[in-house]
């Protein structure tokens, strides 16, 4: 199963792109939208190009929904929904899915759940079926939560605790979120993962598993109408239930610069500066958002990038640097910026040329030319080789889930070709400052050679 790690990446914006794309270079896509009686809502976009189909079904719940204590429980729970139901024992809904001839997997974020069958078109109803039959009756045994449980927590030793880079970006996100809902890390906090049972993974199964809790996306070779009766088929007899309503999410109001340093054996130093700011859903204009967008792709957006032209190659004071802005989070989240110092240059002399060159985004606006520039990379770079009906649909849960529209997608292109100059100065005088930013330091630590290998 994969787990989704809420790192600085332009994935989904590719994905963003790439649905834009399409939608504007060639007749617009049809997509349609469903609603089941008990809830469970269905979106569908047809894609003829192969006789393959891609179903996913995605669960309004994630690390966003959980408490201290039962930390790590969605993606837990997500392990378990590949141990088996009645039907399909042990491993038989994996089995199923490669019979015919498809795949299958998972991923666990904050703001969801998702679970997904690639297969022959002709074979949706087998992943209605088999979906159907998880979302109600899954089998959740105390002997198989038992081993699964060690699975996760060697994962989370693997990807985590033994990886320096992402060890500092969890405690970054415990300070940089100290009250809102991205605080907690997907995978959960060990000693939580430590003291978790099978029956906080079936308390939670019972709460937020349910139709009414669920999009159903399919994207392929399908006709939508047939789709919705296929849905209806398998999903309509599945009775709704109360889904719980989280009382707040709401963040503490940031006070000044918040700063941590994380010492543990590495080889590199690695520094991360985040900026509190909107999202889509959460902003209260959402050209704020677009500029930023922009912005991060005008600061580390391909070699001629000012952060890769100026700090990497100019003045050679980092190794290497990246920016990432995720536009889709259901809550507010931050503006990063990541880079491994180059050899010989302290931390603190990096930091003074990355402030100064977010200062001349806030005291000198985008030139045309470079605004264009910028603009044609997001609007061409890598987004068509991003084309896949995989892809397609994970964006349209997303969508979905987070309470935006598959809709906001259409009108993405002109978004971004109206983004101005101005607006771009506009957000970085607004959000680029002292008072919204969390500074993360991994600074290593020499490794005992002779306690490491005794």
């Amino acid at each position: 199963m994969k787990t989704r790690k809420n790192k600085v990446v332009n994935y989904l914006f590719c994905l963003f792109l790439g649905w834009s794309l399409q939608g504007n270079s060639m007749e617009k896509p049809i997509t349609k939208e469903f609603k089941l009686s008990n809830g469970l809502r269905i979106v569908v976009r047809e894609d003829h190009r192969a006789p393959v189909v891609v179903s996913q079904i995605w669960y309004k719940v994630g690390s966003k929904d959980e408490h201290r204590g039962i930390t790590g429980v969605s993606h837990a729970l997500e392990h378990m929904m590949f141990q088996g139901t009645p039907t399909l024992p042990h491993d038989g809904f994996a089995i199923l899915i490669s019979q015919y001839g498809g795949q299958n997997n998972a991923f666990t974020a904050e703001d969801y759940t998702a679970y997904y069958e690639e297969l022959d078109a002709a074979n949706l109803a087998i992943s209605f079926q088999a979906e159907a039959d998880r979302m109600q009756n899954l089998i959740l045994a105390p002997e198989a939560f038992a081993k699964e449980i060690q699975v996760v927590i060697e994962e989370r030793r693997m990807r985590t605790d033994d990886n320096p880079q992402n060890l500092t970006w969890e405690r970054f996100m415990a300070v940089a979120n100290l009250m809102g809902p991205y605080h907690h890390p997907i995978i959960g906090w060990q000693d939580d993962l430590d003291h978790m049972t099978v029956t906080d993974l079936r308390d939670w199964y019972q709460k937020w598993y349910a139709p009414n809790n669920a999009t159903l996306i399919v994207v392929g070779d399908v006709q939508p109408e047939q789709v919705f009766q296929l849905a209806q088929k398998y999903f309509g007899n599945i009775p709704a239930r109360v889904v719980p309503v989280i009382k707040s999410n709401k963040e503490l109001t940031a006070l000044g610069e918040r700063r941590l340093k994380v010492e543990v054996p590495a080889k590199l130093p690695y520094m991360m500066w985040g900026f509190d700011v909107p999202t889509l859903k959460s902003a209260s204009a959402e050209t704020e958002c677009y500029a930023l967008m922009v912005m991060s792709a005008l600061l580390s957006s391909g070699d001629s990038s000012r952060l890769n032209r100026e700090l990497v190659r100019g003045q050679e004071v980092a190794a290497d640097i990246g920016t990432g802005y995720d536009i889709f989070k259901q809550f507010p989240t931050q503006f990063m910026i990541t880079a491994v110092p180059a050899e010989g240059v302290s931390v603190a002399d990096l930091e003074k040329k990355v402030m100064a060159q977010i200062e001349l985004l806030k005291t000198k606006p985008v030139t045309p030319q470079e605004l264009q520039r910028v603009k044609t990379q997001l609007l061409a770079g890598e987004v068509f080789e991003k084309d896949s009906m995989s892809e397609q649909a994970t964006l349209l849960g997303i969508l979905e889930t987070v309470g935006l529209g598959w809709q906001v997608a259409d009108g993405f292109v002109d978004k971004i070709k109206a983004v101005t100059a101005m607006q771009i100065q506009a957000v970085a005088k607004k959000y680029l400052l002292e008072k919204h930013l969390t500074i993360a330091e991994l600074v290593p630590e020499k490794v005992n050679k002779e306690k490491a290998n005794p």
